[in-house]
Formats: structure tokens, sequence, C-alpha cells
């Protein structure tokens, strides 16, 4: 059976957590990591997420490997491309939403198309066109410190505006709230005007709703995990739900892998600290991976979880060192693998990146989820690896203690 949808998502921990939201609606989910080759073969499945490592890369590049995934993935039959990106819309004025996304459309023939990154559970509203985390602006949460795309503007038209050539207008939250024939006419009316990308507002789950029955024609829609889970819940209505049974985590050590800076990492990573083994990466000292892996191998014989993190407040990071960082942390990684690490849990969507990709991780069944959006993956090589990949914001100031006890 074809796949009825097709994602592309421009982090693995924005895959897994989109992933996680289609598995949930009742479709049977694919994730698979990076371009896939002309070998790839899919089981029957409902959707076919691609979890790519684009968002800060330069637009050019993110432009042709999100155009090679949408190739593929109409080859492999999907309907309808999803292009998923992070909750809080983190880019820089020359993208990288607004290249892949008129890429995406143009290669579509789509005329509009949504932009909604609201993810209500998460607290990540859109009124107004502007994006709030909880109770704040975008601009005046923690992502206003975001090492690589601050955000200081909480206004997605304007935000969006200055990624893109084509016209950007909003679809207010009083005419979504009046319903799917209304936001269906809005959307009309601002096509007619020659405008391409419309931000909806959303506050609630009812919302993500009404506009997931108002695009279902549109052959590309963009947004986070929040309106992909409607718009799953709509192509899986009448369905049977589910999928095969998720098999059990495997048995053996647990590492810890933080390189997120967000504030609920650091309060997770604080907490993570007491409770057990941990090391700290500084990019200022020589021999930075040797040194890691030398106390990698010192405690994981010994212990059954640790934790190795470059995690830190703004005040404390080094310039520069980003890159350094993550490709440490993946160093650390394929050796707790080879040490017999069977459970890795990875904070941080540019970490979780480096991780996978040297782990030679390519593809994974979606099993439960440790907190929503965070679902384990049983990895489908050799040898068989659950990894957790969270991004930055995500999770209780717990889930990196008690990820590791789940059976």
């Amino acid at each position: 059976m074809s796949p009825l949808l097709g994602c592309v998502a421009d982090d693995y921990t924005g895959g897994t957590d989109v992933a996680a939201a289609l598995r949930r609606s009742g479709l049977r989910t694919v994730l698979i990591f990076g371009t896939p080759g002309p070998a790839t073969v899919l089981p029957d499945t409902d959707a076919v997420v691609v979890a790519l490592k684009t968002r800060s890369i330069p637009a050019g590049d993110a432009v042709a490997a999100s155009l090679a995934v949408q190739r593929w993935l109409h080859g492999q039959g999907a309907r309808r491309l999803y292009f998923k990106y992070c909750s809080t819309f983190d880019s820089t004025d020359e993208g990288n939403i607004g290249p892949v996304a008129d890429a995406l459309t143009r290669a579509s023939g789509a005329l509009l198309t949504v932009v909604c990154p609201a993810a209500p559970e998460h607290g990540r509203t859109v009124y107004q066109g502007h994006l709030f985390v909880g109770d704040r602006l975008l601009s005046e949460s923690p992502m206003r410190h975001h090492p690589l795309t601050p955000m200081s503007d909480p206004d997605l038209v304007r935000v969006l505006g200055r990624q893109t050539p084509h016209r950007v207008a909003l679809v207010a939250h009083g005419t979504v709230r009046r319903g799917a024939h209304a936001v269906r006419a809005a959307l009309d009316t601002l096509r007619a005007q020659d405008v391409r990308y419309a931000v909806t507002d959303a506050l609630d789950d009812r919302d993500l709703d009404v506009i997931a029955r108002a695009t279902a024609d549109l052959p590309v829609i963009t947004g986070a995990a929040g309106l992909a889970g409607a718009a799953g819940a709509l192509t899986a209505a009448g369905r049977e739900p589910g999928g095969p049974a998720v098999p059990a985590l495997p048995q053996g050590p647990g590492v810890v892998l933080a390189g997120s800076c967000s504030a609920a990492t650091l309060e997770q990573v604080a907490l993570a600290r007491g409770r057990m083994p941990s090391y700290r990466l500084r990019p200022e000292r020589d021999g930075l991976v040797e040194e890691a892996l030398g106390w990698l191998e010192d405690r994981l014989a010994a212990e059954e979880r640790v934790m190795v993190y470059s995690s830190a407040p703004p005040e404390e990071r080094s310039p520069g060192s980003a890159e350094l960082l993550e490709q440490a942390l993946a160093a650390v990684a394929a050796r707790a693998a080879q040490l017999g690490a069977r459970r890795i849990v990875v904070a941080g969507g540019e970490t979780s990146g480096a991780v996978v990709n040297a782990l030679g991780v390519t593809g994974a069944v979606v099993g439960a989820e440790a907190a929503r959006g965070v679902p384990w993956l049983l990895t489908t090589g050799h040898p068989s690896l659950a990894l957790l990949l969270k991004s930055g914001n995500f999770g209780r100031p717990d889930l990196l203690v008690t990820a590791l006890e789940a059976s």
C-alpha cells in the first residue's frame, strides 16, 4: 500500500516528534533518517517521515535535500506532503523555512499553503500572527538566546516575509473559530490575491482540527507536529488504528548525551547530574574527545547509566564551539554503542542529528513515548539500539533520568 502522507522534517528530533504525532493519530508510521537511497524499501505504511538535518545548513543545501526527499516520497506514492519545522519557528532572516517552503510548493504546483507552528500541548500558540511560548511572546522566551537561530521577532508574517519573495498574510483567530468553511473561504480569497503563505492562528487542538479540515485538499501543508497530528487523525478516520506491536526496549547500559542549551534542557541536566555520573565537555580543553572517551570507558564499565553533556547557560558558552561539541558528543555515542550501551538519550536537535549519523542509523520503528512528542525509536540495524531524541525545549525536568528507567 502506498503511503497516504509524506513528511519532510528539518531536523531529527522534529522528525521523531512528528512521527509520534502521526502514529498517535492512528497511522502506521515509518521514520527514515537522511535522504533515502534507491535501495530503500518501505513496508506497508500509512505515513513516511524523512528526518533531515537542514535547519541550520546553507539554504541552497537545505532546498536541494528537501526537494530530493519530495521526489522520493512522490515516487513512493505519497499523495500529500507535510513540511515540518520547529514549533518555535527558529530560523534566520535568510531561512531556511522560507526557501524550503518556496521550493516544495513550487515543485508541487501549489499556489498557497498554510504556516502553522502552533503546538498547544507544548505551550506554543499563535494569536494575531504572533508566536507565544506559554504566556510569553517568542521574543521574550529563552529562544531569544538560541546560539544558532536566536528568535527576537514573534511576528510570523514579518519573519517569513523576510525569507521569501512571496506574499504572506494572516488568517486570524476569529476566522478559525468560525470553522473549516470560514478558513477555506479565507484561503480562497488570499489565493486570489496572490498570497502564497497563510499564517493561521491556533490556540488549542480544536483550532488545529479546523485548520486540518480546511486544508485537506492542499498538496503541501507546513507546520509543527500539532497540525500534523490533526491532519493524521483526519486521514486515519475510519481506518484501523495502531500498527504492529512495539518491540520491548533492548536491555543494557544507558547513556544521556545533552547538547541543547535551552532552558528546559539546562534544568533537566541539572537534575540528572545529581542522579548519575556526569561529565561536562569543555571546548577550551585540549584532547576534548579523548578525555571524554576515557571517562566514558571507565564509568560505563561500572555504572548502568551515565551522562556526557555540553549544555551551558548563555554566559558560559564558547563562541563558535557548537560544531566541535556536536562532533564530540557523536564520538561519545559511537563509543558507547561499541561498549554495549543499548539505550541512548539525546537532548538537542543538532546533537541528535550528529549522533544518529555517527551511529549509522537510517531507520527506526516508532515506539512508546517517554514524554509527549518524545518517542523511543527502535533501530532497524544491528546492533539493536533504543534512541530517545529530545528537542531541547521538550520534557519534564526529570525526563533524562526517568527515560533510562523505562522497561
